[in-house]
């Protein structure tokens, strides 16, 4: 199979990129800068710059997003935030509408912010999309693959939650100051986290390309979701350290202002309804095994 990724580059392109490469399948990269004949131009103001080259493609995984974590959400920050989800997705999607022979599938990504701060609720992907910021933008991002789905494309939107992998994500940042004895819960710690084993994230996109049954949203997180402070103490058991330095909410208030509300303090209680109904199944179900994995001794 052929297959175009946006994104390649990082954490979750390349674990993608690698598993489609080790099961024989061609793999492209769509990027600003290409530089080799397995990389096509993309830019997410204009979309694909040589469509000529994706022709025969079977499917397109679309990855590509500003790093919501990376610094304070000023009106700038928050501008490219929705600009390279919104305007990159749409024109992405033009593009693809414009093939000849358009790919069968477009996995595109889209995450659990959807669904904002909802406190114990259980959240399926029948469930309503929450308010602020980051859900208003995860519901723009999703319908900005209409135009694919108007040519017949087979559109599927990822929900991704929290991806756990020790080379980077939310996970690798963590690791410096827990083995130092400096983590903590996140405020009250209460607030649920909806995560996902790397391992299982690249099943999970794998397995949708696959199933043509599959279609809109699809939540990737683990069936069992924890709370920040469930997940602090199972990370320091782990990492065989105390987690006894909690960081207060007034304090990352001041450090981030609307991204320590939006995207650490708030939580959401997610569950995969549709990867399970559909038989897909989770290596790494539960946090401490997955923790072992990734980090454990």
């Amino acid at each position: 199979m052929r297959v175009a990724i946006s994104g390649q580059k990082g954490l979750i392109g390349q674990a993608l990129a690698n598993s489609l490469g080790r099961q024989k399948n061609e793999v492209l990269c769509l990027t600003r800068n290409p530089a080799s004949a397995n990389e096509v131009c993309w830019e997410p103001n204009r979309g694909i710059l040589q469509l000529e080259q994706i022709e025969q493609c079977a499917a397109v995984v679309h990855l590509a997003g500003e790093n919501i974590a990376d610094g304070r959400w000023t009106e700038a920050k928050k501008q490219r935030i929705r600009d390279s989800r919104v305007a990159g997705t749409k024109n992405l999607c033009l593009s693809l509408a414009q093939l000849k022979q358009p790919p069968q599938v477009l996995v595109s990504a889209s995450a659990v912010g959807y669904y904002g701060n909802r406190g114990e609720e259980v959240l399926t992907e029948e469930s309503e999309p929450g308010t602020g910021f980051f859900p208003e933008v995860c519901q723009a991002w999703e319908s900005a693959t209409q135009p694919a789905v108007e040519c017949g494309i087979r559109v599927v939107q990822l929900r991704i939650g929290v991806v756990l992998s020790a080379n980077g994500g939310a996970l690798g940042k963590m690791l410096l100051p827990f083995r130092l004895g400096l983590g903590g819960r996140l405020g009250s710690g209460e607030q649920y986290m909806s995560w996902i084993a790397l391992d299982d994230l690249i099943s999970a996109i794998e397995f949708v390309l696959a199933e043509s049954a599959i279609v809109g949203p699809v939540n990737a997180t683990s069936p069992n979701p924890v709370k920040n402070m469930e997940f602090t103490n199972k990370l320091g058991s782990v990492l065989h350290r105390p987690t006894i330095l909690p960081i207060p909410a007034f304090a990352m208030r001041l450090a981030l202002g609307e991204m320590a509300d939006e995207a650490l303090l708030s939580g959401a209680r997610v569950m995969p309804s549709r990867l399970l109904a559909n038989g897909f199944r989770f290596s790494y179900p539960e946090i401490e095994p997955a923790l072992n994995h990734y980090i454990g001794d």
